[in-house]
């Protein structure tokens, strides 16, 4: 165990993941913090998967618990928060990692449905401005905290699709809003855009498809980082949220931090 975050106290918010080969965005962050000396709120819409993340941190022996919560119910938002300050009595870290593109119906704008867009956004972007507004307060309280909410490097290259893009555009402004808002409360914001990273979300979604195989998706995707040529992992995303929550990153907020092997410079 770390000291990193120790006795801190972290809200991690898609905390499962999909099934899959590998570890996802939301569970390696929830196990590193916890590694780091932190306690975990493991929150997710699926309460095994969050189960899941808990037993793994149990096991290396931190300390966490499971909480169901689906981000598109202000009614969870709020119970899951109160959970996390019932528990430990405050919350000094807020993970924000809930995302669907391709699943929740994304597609160019000339093909998008109303429906799948507003889902998306609702997903995407009100899910946290929710969270944040039931979480901020108790920093408040307490004198300070840090939330740090993943969007995504789609928002800088050309995406192809409409509702991701846009609601994870969103994401960074809400972000760069709560940290000068709250600069005085000392509450720090930061934003994640991660590339193209080898996570269950981001392959499974798109074996098959057009025919492709596993394989293909992997290289495919692969060609289009420039720092070797692989893409990233979901702890290169783990490690910087860890370095934002920690006190190593105690004088910045507003940031969008590119966590992306290179991917934007070359689409520019």
């Amino acid at each position: 165990m770390g000291q990193r975050v120790a006795g801190k106290v972290a809200m991690v918010v898609g905390a499962g993941q999909t099934p899959g080969q590998t570890a996802g965005n939301g569970r390696a962050t929830a196990v590193l913090l916890a590694r780091e000396g932190a306690k975990v709120l493991a929150a997710d819409r699926d309460p095994a998967a969050a189960e899941e993340t808990v037993k793994q941190i149990l096991d290396e022996g931190g300390e966490a618990i499971a909480v169901r919560a689906d981000v598109t119910s202000e009614d969870d938002i709020a119970a899951m928060t109160a959970a996390c300050v019932q528990q430990w009595g405050r919350i000094d870290i807020l993970h924000n990692n809930v995302g669907v593109s391709i699943a929740g119906g994304d597609a160019p704008i000339t093909e998008i449905e109303a429906d799948a867009f507003a889902r998306i956004t609702a997903i995407n972007l009100q899910g946290m401005v929710l969270t944040c507004k039931h979480v901020i307060p108790v920093m408040r309280e307490q004198d300070g905290g840090v939330i740090t909410n993943i969007s995504s490097i789609a928002v800088e290259i050309n995406y192809p699709y409409v509702a991701y893009r846009t609601s994870k555009a969103g994401v960074v402004t809400m972000t760069e809003h709560i940290a000068i808002t709250n600069a005085a409360y000392g509450i720090r914001a930061n934003a994640i855009l991660p590339g193209l990273m080898d996570t269950p979300m981001a392959i499974e979604n798109r074996v098959g498809r057009g025919g492709a195989t596993r394989e293909q998706v992997i290289a495919e995707r692969n060609a289009h980082v420039p720092l070797r040529n692989r893409m990233g992992t979901a702890w290169d995303v783990a490690h910087a949220a860890l370095f934002l929550a920690s006190d190593e990153a105690a004088f910045i907020t507003g940031v969008a931090l590119a966590v992306d092997g290179g991917q934007r410079l070359a689409a520019g």
